[in-house]
């Protein structure tokens, strides 16, 4: 801790000395007319020609009156070679260094530099520094691996310093980007349109979870974040669109695990006049179009799973899946059924309200092996209250998840457009959600209303970035810029600032 109090003090005493010398060492303007990968790329045509580039120091190495300043901008790195000469001349105001002043400058620093591009005698592609400006003093050195930022809280909580020291993370979130991006590529090309959807809910639904609660002063109400974007969206499938999808965050007032995070972004789309067939085949084609564009490949190692998506994705029925495993019929069992199954095989009773939510243990002790990629179907009408049921099965629904390396990444369905079936399912819900279940759907009874004005029958479905995640092959934390942790204030950092009280 010491240490760095040490060296902040001495990048103060630069700063200084910068200003001593009339020296703006934040400036607001720069310039660049190349950036490095542009050098690299076309050193051929570039050699012997002004460039003006810039970015962030690496490394600074001075012998006698030569220097190597290496730099890093946004994609690439390149080495400024930096001569002593007897006429150079620097613009204080302008914020230019002159090389006597390099003592001045620390990696960290970010600095522009118009020069010449050349290849040094070592054959190393360089540029020539005929004027070199600093854009900003850093007045914290800049850690590396090997000075042991391996912390994995520390990474977490200073992602900005993970991103500079670790160039997989930041790859990680230039894939991540794609990931989105080809998912809105890839809807936008089959005629989808984009349309936000309200974050703040006076009631939520769409899922099973607990939602966070806030307080709008404007109206003296509280609203609910939502935690999914379906029935706004449904509501405009009722307002005449045909295809609509959302893109954005949303909210799930529950613990941290490596595949869930309270606030993640999420995609949802519904289409008019499709249903649940049409949305698997629409589905798996999406999946296949949007991972091999961000990862170059459809065949992933998932840590002990070999995926192919490219193969055929076999459909697995739900209850028939539970009958091998457990011998029991989820549309015809106890809740003392499901407890025991629960107990022989050593999962969690105590939590098990009802049979909706033993059943769904149950079958997520199977998941977990499963390498797919699978479509699971034929769900149970308990535990989907807002699909349309199976004509061949009543007490079955038309829903589609595919599950892949032991996840369920995603979830659609044939969407429920009868208000009356719609209501009943509610104030069960409701019911439910009154006696104890915090999980339960809300009744909300604006979107019963909607559909009493029609909405047309449709397929629904939605994925969070947990589908990034896992073939990405991070933790859910790991996967996200800046994950929520518990708010703290380091040691060193009180140290540093002495004067200011920190809760």
């Amino acid at each position: 801790m010491a240490n760095l109090k040490e060296l902040r003090d001495e990048r103060l005493r630069k700063l200084a000395d910068l200003k001593e010398l009339g020296i703006d060492p934040y400036p607001a303007d720069s310039k660049r007319t190349h950036d490095i990968d542009n050098i690299l790329r076309n050193f051929s045509d570039l050699e012997g020609k002004k460039v003006t580039t810039l970015g962030r120091i690496v490394s600074i190495r001075k012998f006698g009156k030569i220097a190597f300043i290496v730099i890093r901008d946004d994609a690439n790195q390149v080495q400024l070679f930096w001569r002593y000469n007897d006429e150079a001349t620097a613009d204080r105001t302008n914020s230019e260094l002159l090389i006597s002043d390099i003592g001045l400058l620390d990696s960290g620093d970010f600095v522009e530099c118009m020069g010449t591009v050349i290849k040094t005698q070592t054959g190393e592609i360089s540029v020539e520094v005929g004027r070199l400006r600093i854009l900003t003093k850093s007045l914290r050195p800049m850690p590396t691996k090997q000075d042991g930022f391996t912390n994995k809280e520390e990474r977490l909580r200073r992602r900005y310093v993970d991103l500079n020291v670790n160039e997989e993370v930041r790859q990680r979130f230039i894939r991540r980007s794609k990931f989105w991006k080809f998912t809105r590529e890839y809807l936008d090309n089959h005629g989808f349109i984009e349309i936000n959807t309200p974050v703040l809910e006076h009631t939520t639904g769409g899922a099973d979870a607990n939602p966070f609660v806030t307080h709008m002063d404007a109206l003296d109400q509280d609203f609910y974040l939502r935690i999914s974007q379906e029935l706004p969206l449904k509501r405009l499938l009722g307002g005449g669109y045909e295809k609509v999808y959302d893109i954005g965050p949303r909210f799930r007032n529950e613990n941290y695990s490596d595949e869930h995070l309270p606030e993640h972004i999420a995609m949802e789309w519904y289409w008019a006049y499709a249903d649940w067939r049409d949305g698997i085949k629409f589905m798996t084609d999406m999946y296949r179009y949007v991972l091999e564009k961000t990862f170059g490949t459809l065949k992933f190692k998932l840590d002990n799973f070999d995926i192919d998506l490219s193969a055929e994705w076999e459909e697995w029925d739900y209850s028939e899946t539970i009958k091998k495993r457990y011998n029991i019929d989820p549309l015809n069992c106890s809740i003392d059924d499901v407890k025991k199954a629960l107990k022989e095989n050593n999962l969690e009773v105590e939590k098990t309200e009802n049979i909706a939510r033993g059943i769904d243990k149950l079958w997520k002790n199977i998941r977990k092996d499963v390498a797919g990629p699978i479509w699971l179907i034929n769900t149970p009408l308990f535990i989907s209250p807002l699909s349309k049921i199976n004509k061949e099965n009543p007490q079955t629904v038309q829903r589609f998840q595919p599950v892949i390396a032991g996840s369920e990444l995603g979830n659609g369905f044939t969407e429920l457009n009868d208000p009356l079936d719609q209501l009943s399912r509610f104030v069960e819900q409701q019911n439910m959600r009154d006696s104890g279940d915090d999980e339960a759907m809300m009744l909300d009874i604006d979107f019963v209303e909607m559909l009493e004005y029609g909405m047309p029958p449709a397929c629904g479905w939605g994925f969070s970035e947990r589908v990034f995640w896992t073939f990405e092959g991070v933790t859910a934390r790991e996967g996200v810029p800046f994950p929520q942790l518990r708010h703290e204030i380091d040691e060193v950092t009180k140290t540093i600032y002495p004067d200011i009280k920190f809760k």
